[in-house]
């Protein structure tokens, strides 16, 4: 079987990790818990980073944080998994999916300033969907498959109507924006540790600020919300959302090799650009001059009048061959979670969630196991089941 992203794991890994057993510190107390939070404030210049249980975890904190109240909206866009919507529910918010970006696949920048433009009003200081009449407060964009966002775009257009902007990197660890790293691009950042991240903890996120009284109060609500931990005193609704130590362990060790892994999936991915060009009817996903991804998954997109087959057909073709692919995910507007289908309205996400696969990009992918694959893909146009 070729998976579709597994860890890459070795010496520096098991070595921290024995080095947690040994010291007896396995819970969410620890050095390396606070080794990993310093390793993401210097990687971010970041005034704090707090390490949390989950992805999901650090976007529900993060709302928090930026003041996000229940009733309020939050933009997010439809082209992501649908953590990002439930941390928005979490927190008593709504989320409004705006559209992707047909070249780049990201949230459309021009998409956010329609919305903006055309759909709300200003009322007593603050943004209100006319339509709904609930205040807009922020704006979730989601690095899709490790690209970066346009982020300077998305940044001024919602700073300039007062919306606070949570970057959910949690797939773009390692990736470049305009020579800056993805991760603190907005007013807070939230990275993911999962098992099938670039990255991983066994699980786990972080959130990274640019405020230390922020990066205190995340440490706060992250550990139950101790107001006296001696006593067990608590004046607010906490949660325990604090990574272990055990698992901090295994985080440092991988983000410490980091760049390794992008370069690994890079490579990866600009040999099956360079293979799959040849292949009419596929496209390679495009990588915008100003962003540098970790290309956490490689992906293609699949013109089925050309390529004679659809992405679906290919991914069961594939799969008989013991080759893991995945499509993208469901566009949050058709979710049967949320109540906001527009049957009459194009989506670009559908197109591209009904066009795409998501290939196996391990750093650990072998050139053979790679080339099986590219010859597959290219033996299969207009083949007949």
């Amino acid at each position: 079987m070729i998976p579709l992203s597994e860890p890459m794991l070795g010496e520096l890994e098991s070595k921290y990790v024995q080095e947690c057993i040994d010291s007896g510190w396995v819970s969410s107390a620890g050095p390396f818990v606070s080794r990993l939070e310093e390793w993401a404030r210097t990687r971010f210049a970041a005034a704090g980073a707090v390490a949390v249980a989950s992805g999901t975890a650090a976007l529900h904190i993060a709302l928090l944080l930026a003041g996000v109240r229940p009733g309020d909206e939050v933009l997010v866009p439809t082209l992501t998994f649908i953590a990002p919507a439930y941390a928005v529910r979490y927190v008593g918010a709504h989320p409004v999916f705006l559209d992707a970006d047909p070249l780049y696949w990201q949230l459309d920048p021009s998409a956010l300033a329609t919305f903006l433009d055309d759909s709300c009003d200003a009322e007593s200081g603050r943004l209100v969907n006319r339509s709904s009449g609930r205040p807009v407060t922020a704006v979730l964009p989601v690095n899709v498959l490790g690209h970066p966002c346009d982020m300077d775009r998305i940044v001024g257009l919602a700073h300039d109507r007062g919306l606070v902007v949570v970057e959910d990197a949690t797939e773009s660890l390692g990736s470049l924006y305009k020579e800056r790293p993805a991760g603190l691009l907005a007013d807070i950042g939230c990275l993911s540790l999962n098992g099938n991240k670039i990255v991983t903890a066994g699980g786990g996120g972080l959130i990274i600020v640019r405020d230390e009284g922020q990066a205190r109060r995340a440490a706060y609500l992250t550990t139950q919300a101790k107001h006296d931990p001696l006593e067990y005193v608590h004046t607010e609704l906490g949660y325990n959302y604090r990574l272990t130590n055990l698992q901090a362990a295994l985080g440092l060790a991988q983000v410490e090799r980091l760049d390794e892994f992008v370069l690994a999936r890079r490579s990866i991915a600009a040999r099956y650009a360079q293979a799959l060009s040849q292949v009419p009817g596929i496209e390679f996903m495009p990588e915008a001059s100003w962003a540098t991804t970790n290309r956490w998954l490689s992906a293609i997109r699949i013109d089925q009048a050309e390529y004679g087959r659809d992405s679906r057909w290919l991914m069961r073709r594939l799969a008989t061959e013991g080759v893991q692919t995945r499509p993208l995910w469901q566009p949050l507007h058709r979710s049967p979670a949320f109540e906001t289908r527009d049957p009459q309205r194009q989506w670009v996400a559908d197109r591209l969630n009904r066009d795409a696969l998501c290939l196996p990009s391990s750093a650990s992918l072998t050139w053979g196991d790679q080339a099986r694959l590219i010859e597959s893909i290219t033996a299969l146009r207009g083949a007949r089941d």
